[in-house]
């Protein structure tokens, strides 16, 4: 970010938030801004293949491919929208989340009960990602807010306002079939005393066997699924306890502390970041929380996951559900480095190698023109999803260089737009 632009972005934020001194806009480079964009309405969660070349994109009423592999010009390969439109109750709605294992894309929803519209995972081959077919569709009596695909399998968030269980489906089988569910309230019935929404099972990771389950106020729980029919309680991060929370205000699941809304784990090492998504709330006459940030731990003994460091979320002066967002949303570890989007308050790339004593390196950020959902590594560079800003914004994806320094001056970006398919 240029400084002019960083002088910028801590304007935007006072407006609505707390002004950010442009020396903090990063440690590294001052020059560092964003490659290039492309508008795609209703953008929601983004995910990249293995080989950094292509994007996929939730679009809240479909998904859409996208070609990264030149970052200032990401392109449009196809757009679904209108899902399981020839079904009863169809089309899908509510898809915030997709998820890639090879060349198998699962598009989820509805993120939230929606009970007129179809709820499951649609199952779709990218092979050839300008050309997605769609292979098959499997039906849940819950909404899918989050889901992870590993390999052959898919892991549910399982929200059914009793036991929100993680749900396992042999995405292999013909029809994909579920083979085993896990519950936090089976292991500890204590909370099952707790209202639902304070132990929703938010998301799921999945990595060399071991899940990360973010369980909202009841913390983050590791399980071995080393046999995905057959999952395994190993630790857990301990967010709160379900006997402080049996009669809490109402506005508990907004405010800190708890509140575990995604995890993920480093496949170079045994690194966990939990991030933590939350608001202020008046409560008794006062304004009580206030945006949460990312934790890191140590998983050499997943039994006992060890706290190393946090990362503050970047500051705001309205930070209730009507302010500023600037709390932590999706992220991910890669090589030892972090990736993390905080809504309005833009996206950070942290050096993390000693985790202990994580340092930014990048940061970007400008509240009117996006509001981001995720960050994810994309070859040379980096992706970022925005669900667009309540002044009027478009959603898309947004790119990033992967370094310090770089990008260009975002007011000289062009938007390229989508039309749909």
């Amino acid at each position: 970010m240029r400084r002019r632009d960083a002088l910028r972005a801590g304007a935007l934020l006072a407006a609505g938030g707390s002004a950010v001194p442009a020396t903090a806009a990063t440690a590294a480079d001052e020059s560092y801004g964003p490659l290039g964009r492309l508008d795609c309405r209703g953008t929601k969660e983004a995910v990249v293949s293995a080989d950094g070349s292509t994007a996929f994109l939730a679009l809240t009423d479909g998904y859409a491919t996208v070609d990264v592999r030149d970052p200032a010009a990401p392109t449009l390969l196809a757009e679904r929208r209108s899902l399981l439109a020839d079904r009863e109750g169809g089309p899908m709605v509510g898809v915030h989340d997709v998820t890639l294992s090879g060349d198998t894309l699962a598009v989820v929803g509805p993120a939230n009960p929606a009970p007129s519209a179809p709820s499951g995972a649609l199952f779709v081959d990218v092979s050839d990602p300008a050309d997605p077919v769609r292979r098959g569709f499997h039906p849940t009596t819950f909404p899918v807010h989050n889901a992870f695909l590993d390999g052959e399998y898919l892991y549910l968030t399982g929200n059914d306002g009793e036991r929100n269980p993680l749900v396992v489906v042999d995405a292999g089988a013909d029809p994909p079939a579920e083979v085993a569910r896990w519950s936090l309230v089976d292991r500890d019935p204590a909370w099952g005393e707790v209202r639902s929404p304070l132990r929703v099972l938010h998301d799921v990771w999945v990595r060399d066997g071991l899940a990360a389950l973010a369980c909202w106020d009841a913390g983050t729980y590791l399980l071995d699924v080393s046999d995905p029919a057959d999952p395994a309680f190993v630790g857990r991060v301990p967010a709160g306890d379900p006997a402080g929370l049996r009669d809490p205000p109402a506005s508990e699941s907004l405010t800190p502390p708890g509140n575990h809304h995604y995890a993920a784990t480093d496949p170079g090492n045994d690194l966990l970041a939990v991030g933590e998504e939350s608001w202020a709330a008046r409560r008794d006459g006062r304004t009580v929380g206030g945006p949460s940030g990312v934790g890191l731990y140590d998983l050499s003994d997943p039994a006992a996951p060890a706290h190393l460091a946090s990362i503050d979320p970047p500051p705001t002066a309205e930070p209730t559900l009507d302010g500023t967002w600037t709390t932590a949303h999706n992220l991910e570890l890669r090589g030892g480095t972090l990736y993390t989007s905080w809504y309005q308050g833009g996206v950070k790339r942290h050096d993390v190698s000693d985790p202990a004593n994580p340092v930014e390196e990048t940061w970007w950020v400008d509240p009117a023109a996006a509001r981001f959902w995720t960050a994810r590594t994309a070859g040379d560079a980096f992706v970022a999803s925005s669900m667009g800003t309540r002044s009027g914004a478009p959603a898309g994806l947004w790119t990033f260089p992967d370094a310090a320094g770089g990008g260009g001056d975002p007011a000289a970006l062009t938007a390229t737009p989508t039309t749909a398919a």
